[in-house]
């Protein structure tokens, strides 16, 4: 979901970003429209192939969690697919394999979704079969029971067991001291140990309703037959009030943080993350477009920064890397990590020194134009080939409309990138790369533990 600005081959970039971004500003067809009981439903036209994306956004996630029942969000998601008042177990998964469809759902801090790929006669299938889950799922105890066992058995797999993983969710817990983002999508363990499938059925009454949910269709279709489908089978749900959601608001400047982990891995490493603002709740959008740009001048492929100086310049990393998601529901965090090149010797205390140096660099002399048009060009060519798949287009919609912000920032947000300046890269730097913001992780091998 972050992977929004694709690594493209800078060789090449002379000569294909015109076309793509001409390519671009050829807006598709984009309709919306709600039903009587609150669904909102957008429909993009995609006539490439006669293939169609569906996908129903819910307005829930980990975010929205409390202490003590963390990982509701991501379990009730595995249970969605466990029987309605129609069908049993597994029966709606059958029926789309069956068609030959592709399905499957994901959950984050900010919402859970669930999507089919199928031929654009079928469509109806799969809007029916997500309906009937939304107004009628079963929750079945036996279930839940096998099923919470499953997700435990994930968690240790893909976090308890991974020592990078481990290390962040860690990192992000000490680095979101007061938004729900410090909550693991997944859960605590020890909330899945005590989870009771009456809290399940209590989350699906309280955020699955059409209300707080978004059905997005985009490829071989039109609005009219999406409207015809979308209130033959969700239009008889009846709408109900969701509780309150308040937005993820960080404390702007928490002060410096500090974690030492030991885990089981063979090189030490650095994470460092700066509490900034999304795109949702910004005062000035500028800065945060200004930021997606920084996160590609330092981590923009092998011309990038971080490759130049810090890798192969100096030798001081084996790798490093920036990350930043605009996209959120509230604050969001502008991650940098890198791995100590320990050929050379080189410790973490001398990494920091080289990260902070580069960091200093963009508040005293902003990039020259010509770096900042070549990023730019990388993080658009990123964005137009992203959007060559009606499968992206939908989940950025979904994604977009989900946060708290519009499906139509799909077809601006090249202009807004367009837009930035140097001077609103070093502005951009000299705002949020503060130690005020700052949360530093060291990452250590467990034979270090005790020296």
């Amino acid at each position: 979901m972050n992977a929004l600005a694709r690594r493209a081959a800078g060789l090449l970039l002379s000569t294909i970003v015109m076309p793509l971004v001409a390519v671009a500003a050829d807006v598709q067809p984009t309709h919306e429209f709600t039903l009587d009981n609150g669904l909102k439903v957008i429909v993009r036209e995609d006539h490439r192939a006669p293939v169609v994306v569906s996908q129903v956004w819910y307005k829930v996630g980990s975010s929205y969690e409390t202490p003590g029942q963390t990982g509701l969000s991501h379990a009730l998601e595995h249970m969605m697919f466990k029987g309605s008042n129609k069908l049993g177990p597994g029966e709606a998964s059958r029926i789309l394999r069956d068609l030959g469809a592709e399905e499957n759902a994901f959950t984050s801090d900010d919402y859970t979704a669930y999507y089919q790929v199928l031929a654009r006669d079928r469509l109806g299938v799969a809007l029916e079969l997500e309906a009937d889950r939304m107004g009628s799922l079963r929750l079945p105890p036996e279930e839940f029971s096998r099923e919470i066992e499953v997700i435990k058995e994930e968690r240790r797999l893909r976090v308890d067991d991974q020592p990078n993983s481990k290390a962040m969710e860690l990192f992000s817990a000490m680095a979101h001291p007061a938004s729900g983002y410090h909550t693991p999508t997944i859960g605590w363990m020890a909330d899945l140990e005590r989870m009771k499938v009456e809290e399940l059925r209590h989350w699906y009454e309280a955020w699955y309703v059409p209300n707080n949910a978004t059905l997005v269709v985009v490829g071989d279709v039109t609005a009219d037959e999406v409207k015809g489908l979308a209130q033959r089978y969700f239009g008889a749900i009846p709408k109900r009030a969701t509780p309150p959601a308040k937005l993820p608001l960080e404390l702007a400047e928490p002060g410096l943080r500090q974690l030492t982990v030991h885990v089981r891995t063979q090189l030490p490493s650095l994470i460092y993350g700066f509490n900034v603002p999304g795109l949702a709740t910004a005062k000035d959008p500028r800065s945060v477009h200004a930021l997606r740009l920084i996160a590609a001048l330092l981590d923009g492929g092998y011309s990038a920064r971080m490759a130049t100086r810090l890798e192969r310049g100096q030798e001081l990393v084996a790798g490093a890397s920036a990350s930043y998601n605009p996209f959120t529901r509230g604050d969001s965090l502008f991650v940098l990590s890198a791995v100590p090149n320990t050929q050379k010797k080189k410790t973490l205390a001398e990494v920091e020194s080289g990260v902070w140096k580069l960091l200093d660099e963009l508040k005293t002399t902003p990039p020259t134009a010509e770096e900042l048009e070549r990023v730019r060009a990388q993080v658009i060519a990123g964005l137009v080939y992203d959007r060559d798949s009606i499968s992206s287009q939908a989940t950025t919609i979904g994604q977009l409309e989900t946060v708290g912000l519009s499906w139509k920032l799909i077809d601006k947000e090249l202009d807004e990138l367009k837009s930035v300046t140097p001077a609103d890269i070093q502005s951009a730097a000299r705002t949020y790369f503060t130690r005020e913001r700052l949360s530093v992780a060291h990452v250590l091998p467990e034979e270090q533990a005790h020296d």
